[in-house]
This record gives structure tokens, sequence and C-alpha cells, in this order.
């Protein structure tokens, strides 16, 4: 199902333009690095069975339509193909963005793959960086199939979402999401964000493009979230807790970011991670440099010790990004 996506969101690069302007841009990225625990080198970011970062080549397409009163809506399409010899697939076509964004009198509103109103992951994209977020740690959605729609305030903004809770595949089996998030500030105008998030419904048990478990089960999320830009820092972090496959858990996240040299071409960051699964609780502590080698090609590296696996791995990745 993954490769007709695929191919079917290709054809948006050649297909005829609308009044408005397009952004094209090819997409890659090698990554290799080493795991203590697998005792042998890794192609991968995460684990084996999450999408990201993984050795792809892509297309992220952006697409703005537009009328005689101004722009109507956005069309943003971005897909890979990834390869990890250690995975289920070895050759793995990737959606990631695929949704139509839109204006209406309440605000905004999209249709696609796109992400879910909760939590940091709602308004922080690390489709390219190998520090993640909750989401790629086992809580919450960075990209869903869905809908949604927000509306900007003078003290903020508010965002609803009704997706299938399936994450990266699209799957209707009774499955579902409901997320809601407000927040205090947006991080593009005030440099500052605090949200207050709450998801609820039943999805199925996933990891990456799999669907491990047919079954639905209940799962839920309250939280909040914090982001601050200031001066060269950038420093993130979100706390929620619910209930997952029947149990209750609770996580966070803390990260700081110092940006260096002219254009903050160097970037060093340090983030940890609280996994606390009943039963299962432990820490994820990393520790991630980037430096842009040229406008569009970047090298990053990241150590992390996973507490509960006792893994020390070492990443590397070269990104190139490059417009057309």
């Amino acid at each position: 199902m993954q490769v007709k996506y695929f191919l079917l969101f290709s054809l948006f690069i050649t297909s005829p333009a609308s009044a408005g302007s397009s952004l094209l841009y090819l997409e890659g990225q090698g990554v290799g690095g080493y795991s203590s625990a697998e005792k042998s080198p890794v192609y991968h970011s995460m684990s084996a069975g999450e999408p990201m970062q993984k050795s792809s080549a892509g297309f992220d397409l952006v697409r703005k339509f537009s009328s005689s009163s101004g722009d109507t809506g956005t069309l943003a399409v971005q897909a890979r193909l990834a390869h990890d010899p250690d995975s289920y697939n070895r050759v793995e076509p990737q959606v990631y963005n695929a949704y139509y964004r839109g204006r209406a009198p309440f605000g905004y509103f999209w249709l696609g793959h796109n992400r879910p109103a909760a939590g940091l992951e709602s308004y922080f994209d690390t489709h390219g960086a190998l520090l993640q977020a909750l989401p790629m740690y086992g809580y919450g959605y960075d990209r869903d199939w869905g809908a949604g729609a927000s509306r900007d305030f003078s003290w903020g903004d508010a965002a609803l979402s009704l997706t299938s809770g399936s994450g990266m595949r699209l799957r209707a089996a009774g499955n579902y999401l409901a997320s809601g998030r407000v927040s205090r500030g947006v991080l593009a105008r005030d440099n500052y964000s605090a949200g207050l998030y709450a998801s609820s419904g039943k999805v199925p048990e996933i990891t990456g493009y799999r669907v491990l478990d047919g079954s639905e089960k209940s799962y839920s999320a309250f939280g909040l979230d914090y982001a601050l830009l200031w001066d060269r820092w950038e420093l993130r972090a979100d706390l929620r807790a619910g209930e997952k496959r029947g149990m209750h858990y609770s996580a966070a996240l803390a990260r700081a970011g110092l940006n260096l040299l002219d254009e903050n071409r160097l970037k060093l960051e340090a983030q940890a991670v609280y996994d606390g699964m009943a039963g299962m609780e432990g820490w994820a502590l990393s520790s991630g440099a980037s430096f842009a080698i040229s406008p569009y090609l970047t090298w990053r590296a990241v150590f992390e010790y996973e507490e509960a696996m006792r893994d020390r791995r070492l990443v590397t990745q070269l990104y190139y990004y490059l417009p057309i």
C-alpha cells in the first residue's frame, strides 16, 4: 500500500501548476553507526522498526495556491525510499507529509497526513534530525492520517485534530484518535510557546509502518509542552501521562540546544527522555552536534545511552536538501 501512496504523490511533481507557486527539494541522507547492545554496525538512528532516520532519497514538494484575494491553501508532499539492511523491509517507501492546508472563516483546516494537535511534535519539525521527540520513543504520533483545524489568536493558538491513530500507515478498522491543544504564545511569532493538550482514542499497535496487533486498544495522553528561543539558546520540554495498551504511563522530554558560528551553522544539543511505562521505566540520554557544511549539506552526529536496553549507540548522518 505504501508503494501506491509513494507513486501517487510523485505525480504532483509533474502535474500542471495551478495559480500560485511551487517549491521542490531533493532530499537524501546516509545514516550509519554502532550499537553496543547489538555489538555491530547499525544503519538507523532509532530502532530498525522506526521510520527515522535511515539512508534514503526522496523529494519534498510545497505548492501554494492563490486567487485574486491572496493565498488560499498549501499542498505539502514529502516522500522517500529508505534502505536499512536490518529492517523488516530493506527498501521501504515512506510517506511523511501528504496534506492540504487551507483557509477557512474560523482559521485554517488540513486534510491528509499531518501533525496531530498534541505536544511538541505538533509544531516542532524533526523530519531530518537525529534527535527526536516523544513519538519516536513510543508516545504519540509524529504524523497521522486524518483532518484538523486551527486558529491563531493574539495570545497564542488553538488546534483540534481527528486522525486514525495509525501513524505512518493509513488504517481504517474502527481506530481513531481525537486530539486538542491550546497554547500561550506562538513560537514563530513570539519566540516561545507553552501548550496544554489532550488525546483520546482507540488505536492499533504499530511500529513504524507495521501493524503489530490487529485489535484496537484505548490510548490517552494529557500533557504540557514548552519551547523557548532565547538569544543562541533553544529550550524545549514535554511532559505527558495517560494509558497505552491497558497500562498507565508517564513520559518526559527535556532538550537544550546552543547555536554557534555565523548563521548558526553549528548546533550543540543535549536531551533527556524518561520512559515511565509501568514496569519498564528508564532513561534515554543523548548528546548531539549538527554542522552546516554548506547551505544544502549538513553533518549530524548523536550519542545516546538507553538505560532499559543497556545500549550505547553512536550514529552519524550526512543530510542533503537541495532546492531545484
